[in-house]
């Protein structure tokens, strides 16, 4: 990122700002203005998030906030209730109370010297959900919305839950919330009133974990939030931007299809990143395309931005598999409206092995085939969602591929190019009542490489709806859909395409209760691939400045950072652990005379083909010290099952110097509920 010094205006940064809602609790922000925004009030800009401005993201903050201000904006970070050095307690994402006080803030920021009256939102991951959620409540203030990395479907496309199968995120995430909620606000800004505010997060946030596997299905729990439900509610213009290596690709096209508000979409390469910070690259001038959407809308300056297509893709080339890039090859490529006419079904039937185009099949008996595949199917296919700390993307398929049914094409005659959404009509039966189906598309190189470009399960109960489940029937014969995650790939001439089927993709997805064998129906099976015909003019004509932003905020390494995957196989117990190390080091803010701690260590492992030995655990520990002030909190959450129920322990210990101030234990049981 290219750091830029020379603004078009001079921007001043009020920070210790104090929010009152109506309740009596205070939020704490911070803004950047331009330097004369009191007598010459602008439009404000909002991000809202649980992420501890202070000492979180405040490297962040300082290279996206001060831009926008430079550019003639109000640009406010807000903590969530509960979070960073604000008041309350944070008792779970996206509750009414959190939109509720959205809105007043939205109502406070239009009261503000500085501001005319006109705000938009934008955010990553939970400020992209609620920058959405609010829109659908279509508070006057709010003219428009940035949504980076988000999801308009709480259940069926969010780091929960999967084709209706539990993902492993879903107890990465919890804890990560775990240990943030268990952090106290800084006694330099709060004063001697710390200690009961941290006392009250202590007793009152709870364990997520467990109030998420209360609903193990598509209910009204999910439905708040997700923006799908009713599209209509949105009236403000959307951007919508997400990255191939992130979770939330699907949603850009979504909000495409569903909104009927002048929209934009906007897919890179990227991690869980903003795009100016994009990993893998190449990353992007994107605070210059936000500044032309903020003038587009809300200082109703033609800027050009709309006369741009409606998709913006980056088209990835074929690389060798591996689990960390540093740049993905490829191309922008353009859609004026989505769905596209550009793209259509390119339809292959299962046969034996092989993937081949439906006139080739259809004159062949139909063949039987059956899977059961190894509770290691999975160890390494990288994270549901990569953040870019760590080798976090899926590995070389083909030892996941040694667990699965796989079915290639012939190699290619010349390159194919793919956009869209794939999906898979599996005509099956199971030998359980429950089960799942994992699937995968590959690229295969002439040297045998396997790099997964994109994947989809089903919880096979789900198979009609995820409000209604329903068990299977053993034995009999079903025809279900397996929707994969949306991409965008050139399989080049002389590669093949590779289908893998298993049933089971631990850790991304918790398995079933049982062993289960699948039968597959080959000839009345087949893979819909979106096939893009041309190569439209405008691909050539899409082009994005450098990526710049101003600059972040200075910090001291202490201690290194370490970031890695480990598989762990021991052979006399056959068990397999996945180990994910996530250690940030000892850093220091020189500003705050602060000292940060945060390190966090998960496992999933598994032993032979013991369905009740399916175990997660996670480890945070995060701290703060400065002269006269030092704190740690430790946090652990185990996660088991049995055929009838999951099993939860979680401990959080508090400590004050060397001494623990707080303990806590947590132990519950739930029924699985078809899952």
């Amino acid at each position: 990122m290219k750091t830029v010094t020379d603004l078009p205006q001079s921007v001043r940064c009020l920070d210790g700002l104090r929010i009152p809602l109506a309740d009596g609790v205070h939020l704490a922000a911070r803004a950047w203005l331009p330097e004369d925004a009191e007598a010459r009030p602008v439009p404000a800009i909002l991000e809202y998030i649980p992420y501890r401005l202070r000492d979180g993201t405040f490297k962040r903050d300082a290279t996206i906030h001060p831009y926008f201000a430079g550019h003639g904006y109000a640009s406010v970070r807000v903590d969530i209730r509960g979070s960073g050095n604000s008041e309350g307690v944070l008792e779970d994402e996206y509750l009414e109370q959190e939109l509720a006080d959205g809105e007043e803030i939205l109502r406070w920021l239009a009261q503000q010297k500085w501001c005319d009256g006109n705000i938009g939102i934008i955010g990553i991951s939970w400020g992209g959900f609620n920058g959405l959620q609010l829109a659908a409540r279509r508070p006057q203030e709010l003219k428009t919305v940035i949504t980076v990395c988000s999801t308009d479907d709480r259940y069926a496309d969010d780091v929960h839950y999967m084709g209706g199968c539990l993902l492993g995120d879903h107890l990465s995430w919890a804890s990560t919330m775990f240990a943030y909620n268990s952090l106290p606000p800084d006694p330099e800004v709060v004063g001697d009133i710390w200690r009961d505010l941290w006392r009250q997060r202590l007793d009152g946030s709870g364990l997520w974990l467990n109030k998420w596997l209360q609903h193990q299905h598509r209910d009204d729990y999910w439905k708040h939030g997700s923006i799908c439900e009713n599209f209509s509610d949105v009236e403000v213009p959307v951007f919508a931007v997400s990255g191939w290596a992130d979770g939330y690709t699907n949603a850009v096209f979504r909000l495409m299809a569903g909104l009927q508000v002048p929209r934009l979409g906007l897919v890179g390469p990227w991690s869980h990143r903003y795009p100016h910070l994009g990993e893998p690259g190449p990353a992007i001038g994107f605070l210059q395309e936000c500044v032309r959407w903020w003038d587009q809308w809300l200082k109703q300056r033609d800027t050009g931005i709309m006369n741009e297509p409606m998709l913006r893709i980056w088209m990835q080339d074929s690389m060798p598999p591996t689990t960390s890039y540093t740049h993905r090859h490829g191309k922008w490529v353009a859609e004026p409206a989505w769905p596209s006419n550009n793209v259509e079904p390119l339809n292959l039937t299962l046969n034996g092995s092989r993937l081949q185009p439906e006139a080739e099949t259809n004159k062949l008996k139909e063949k039987t085939l059956t899977v059961q595949s190894p509770l290691t199917c999975g160890l390494f296919a990288g994270k549901w969602c990569s953040y870019s700390t760590g080798p976090d993307l899926a590995h070389d398929q083909r030892e996941d591929d040694g667990g699965a049914l796989t079915f290639d094409t012939r190699q290619l005659e010349e390159d194919l190019e793919l956009l869209g959404t794939p999906g898979l009509e599996l005509e099956m039966a199971s030998s359980q009542a429950v089960a799942m189906v994992a699937v995968r598309l590959s690229d295969v190189a002439p040297d045998d490489k396997a790099t997964r470009v994109t994947y989809g399960v089903l919880n096979l109960t789900h198979r009609d709806s995820h409000e209604h489940p329903s068990h299977l029937e053993p034995g009999r014969r079903y025809r279900v859909r397996i929707e994969m995650n949306s991409m965008a790939q050139v399989f080049p001439r002389g590669h093949r395409l590779r289908l893998s089927v298993s049933t089971s993709y631990w850790p991304i997805a918790w398995p079933p209760p049982e062993p289960v064998r699948l039968t597959i129906y080959d000839r009345t099976s087949r893979l819909i691939l979106p096939r893009r015909r041309t190569t439209r003019t405008e691909d050539k004509q899409i082009e994005f400045g450098p990526a710049e932003g101003t600059a972040p905020e200075q910090t001291l390494l202490l201690q290194p950072p370490h970031h890695n995957w480990y598989v762990h196989r021991d052979l006399a117990e056959d068990k397999s652990t996945l180990e994910v190390i996530n250690d940030h080091g000892l850093v220091k803010i020189d500003s705050l005379d602060l000292e940060v701690l945060n390190k966090s260590i998960e496992w999933y492992s598994s032993i032979a083909d013991d369905f009740n030995s399916i175990r997660g655990e996670t480890l945070w520990e995060r701290g703060y010290k400065r002269q006269g002030w030092e704190i740690k909190t430790i946090t652990r959450t185990v996660l088991t099952s049995d055929m009838g129920n999951f099993y939860i322990h979680a401990n959080l210990d508090a400590y004050e110097g060397k001494q623990r101030v707080y303990g806590r234990s947590w132990d519950y049981t739930l029924p699985r509920a078809l899952v």
